[in-house]
């Protein structure tokens, strides 16, 4: 793409994968960003992925191309996946391999000296490639050393622990900026921004116990929620089958573990049993999350065969050579000593499922627009690439797909917005004396019926880039103006409408202040932690691995409650200095509106698909629900309002998914 004029303005909120992609990616095109996050972005929740990435390398001469991998994206999340945007995710893969190679991810490599490649979940091909057990980290340090270079130019403003509160929206509903919060000062501000992009990850949090940083609130999705953006597909909880149970979080044990050939196992009448081996022979104890998971489920609580009667099994690496350990899977097996006691190497692993992933996210087009002009989304925090059930190691594929997708995209906007701003500065040069309102309604009189039905026509030129002519430079150096299309100029102003003037930037600034000094004199008689755990307790048992109507509906209520309980929430600490327990609160609201988005939608889809699974209703219901779950915010009751749309699955014939069960 060709570099702008002039600088474009664009937030990312979020320093992981897939936002410091989108930020490479728009100062490559000559744009600035100022970038958002919790805290470093190299602390961001990214460099927890362990095991890998998937493309379609073949290092190994085992034929794989990028259309099984496809096909295995396309089946694992059980054909709920646009398949045109999945497609174009799996041909990048190589191509984004390569990128990281160039940039010195020290990907483990074979004696050759070329890229390795290990098994995953799913997928009967090797296909990720992976740093050691590292992956993630040495991903995200790679793409914060580039990101770190366009900072030195000027072109990246860091806001490191400063937390979105809220976006900017225009009269004509076109987001134009964004609120934020220093969480060491407390300082709100307000940003005038050409676009924002959202890569705030996932949910976790929502849940209490799972694999997730404590910063994985969703707090960022039910926000924007609550200013009208769709979420998709929200009901689709990914249920990692292997974690170390813990009082304060759970551990991801990483599906490399298996992919290295850890097998799961318990002891059934004296004797181990290998009972995912047993019962899915094509792919052993390499079968989907979902699967595993309600497998492991169903042993421990069904059939009461976990290990010492609790809910545990077995995941043993102990029959594998120590140093081959080591080299694949040594941070790994170092974290699990550290936290357990014992040597993986030598005896089995104990674990059990735990949320991990959310398929659902902040609903967005191919482009990665959200339904609000302006907004963008990438990463875990979006609903796009993966349907039903994430196959082990698309995580960081989609993170870094959907960064170099939408960063592009959000710099042809802001491109767009800049040559709005050109367009009138011209028109307003042009009525000398006059406001540039008046000059604007001079130059551009109401369109008329005719002008009126050739716009549609003219909206689809007014998205190009070039929207405008270069001022002519004449012989004595004055400038002489361009001639402006007045159609494409008033496509460009229905589609972009007003900039924020400074009296919206401080009413939205001023409204966000209000709002945290009114938490700040909570005096109820609820602890904000409490009813977090209340909600975390209520959203694992009952809207997790296997769910139930009558239980979904008790828990919508009990949820309900815990919002309205918001309201009596007492704060201790009253200070304007790194006031976590004032912030947590606003997250926490946010949070209880986007667990009723979950649990609506796992509620009214009556079927069994991928990560979502009812007792009642067995089967995958594609006549019914082969379609895309869409959540709205009613403000009226803070519910949400839940509805259903198509979606392209015309590449790849659904069929039964089965994988090779007995």
């Amino acid at each position: 793409m060709a570099k702008a004029t002039a600088k474009n303005r664009i937030a990312v909120v979020g320093g992981g994968i897939s936002g410091l992609m989108a930020t490479l990616k728009i100062c490559e095109a000559g744009g600035e960003v100022d970038l958002f996050s919790y805290c470093p972005p190299k602390r961001s929740h990214s460099l927890c992925a362990q095991g890998g990435m998937n493309a379609c390398m073949d290092t190994k001469g085992e034929g794989d191309t990028t259309y099984i991998h496809f096909d295995d994206t396309v089946y694992g999340g059980d054909f709920l996946a646009d398949q045109v945007a999945v497609k174009g995710m799996c041909e990048a893969a190589p191509g984004i391999v390569e990128m990281f190679d160039r940039m010195g991810v020290p990907f483990t490599r074979t004696a050759e000296g070329v890229l390795d490649l290990r098994n995953f979940g799913g997928q009967k091909k090797k296909r990720t490639v992976f740093a050691g057990s590292t992956t993630g980290q040495q991903l995200l340090y790679a793409l914060d050393e580039q990101v770190r270079k366009w900072e030195t130019k000027g072109q990246v403003h860091t806001y490191i622990f400063w937390e979105f509160i809220k976006i900017i929206k225009n009269k004509q509903g076109v987001c134009r900026g964004m609120v934020a919060q220093n969480m060491n000062s407390m300082e709100i501000k307000a940003f005038r921004e050409d676009a924002v992009i959202l890569a705030t990850g996932g949910p976790g949090q929502i849940f209490g116990l799972c694999t997730a940083s404590t910063i994985c609130n969703g707090s960022a999705v039910g926000a924007v929620y609550a200013q009208g953006a769709h979420i998709g597909n929200p009901e689709f909880i990914q249920i990692h089958p292997t974690a170390i149970p813990g009082t304060d979080k759970n551990r991801l044990m990483s599906e490399a573990c298996r992919g290295e050939g850890g097998r799961i196992w318990v002891y059934k009448n004296g004797q181990p049993w290998y009972f995912l081996e047993e019962k899915y022979p094509d792919y052993g104890n390499l079968v989907p999350r979902d699967i595993a998971s309600r497998e492991i489920f169903d042993v421990c609580v069904n059939q009461g065969l976990g290990v010492d009667g609790e809910n545990k099994v077995y995941l043993d690496l102990s029959h594998i050579p120590a140093d081959y350990l080591e080299r694949k899977l040594g941070g790994i097996l170092e974290m699990y000593s550290e936290f357990m006691g014992q040597d993986p190497r030598k005896v089995p692993m104990t674990i059990y499922p735990s949320v991990h992933y959310s398929m659902g996210g902040i609903w967005v087009d191919r482009e990665h627009n959200t339904n609000i002009p302006g907004l963008m989304a990438s990463g875990e925090c979006d609903y796009q690439y993966h349907g039903a059930n994430r196959l082990g190691a698309n995580s960081l594929l989609s993170a870094a797909y959907s960064g170099t997708i939408v960063g592009p995209v959000a710099m042809k906007w802001a491109t767009r917005c800049n040559k709005l701003r050109e367009m009138e500065g011209w028109l307003a040069r042009k009525s000398k004396g006059e406001s540039l309102m008046a000059a604007q309604e001079k130059a551009i009189a109401q369109p008329s019926d005719s002008d009126l039905r050739l716009y549609e026509e003219s909206l689809k030129e007014a998205r190009s880039i070039h929207m405008v002519m270069q001022p002519k430079i004449e012989s004595d150096g004055t400038e002489k103006p361009p001639v402006i299309d007045q159609n494409n100029l008033y496509a460009l102003r229905m589609e972009m409408g007003d900039e924020l003037t400074d009296e919206e930037l401080e009413a939205a600034r001023q409204e966000c202040v209000n709002e945290f000094e009114n938490i700040l004199q909570m005096n109820g008689e609820e602890n904000a932690h409490e009813l977090h755990q209340e909600l975390g307790r209520l959203m694992n048992k009952y809207v997790t691995i296997e769910r139930v109507n009558k239980d979904l509906d008790f828990c919508f209520g009990e949820v309900k409650k815990i919002l309205a309980r918001w309201n009596n929430i007492g704060v201790t600490d009253r200070g304007h200095w790194a006031n976590q327990e004032a912030m947590f609160v606003r997250q926490l609201r946010n949070m209880i509106l986007y667990a009723l988005v979950i649990t609506k939608a796992a509620r009214m889809r009556d079927e069994s698909r991928g990560a979502h699974f009812k007792r009642e209703f067995p089967n995958r219901d594609d006549e019914h629900f082969m379609k895309i779950t869409v959540a709205d915010y009613d403000p009226k009751t803070e519910e949400p309002v839940i509805t259903y749309e198509d979606f392209d699955h015309s590449l790849i014939k659904p069929r039964a998914r089965t994988y090779g069960s007995k």
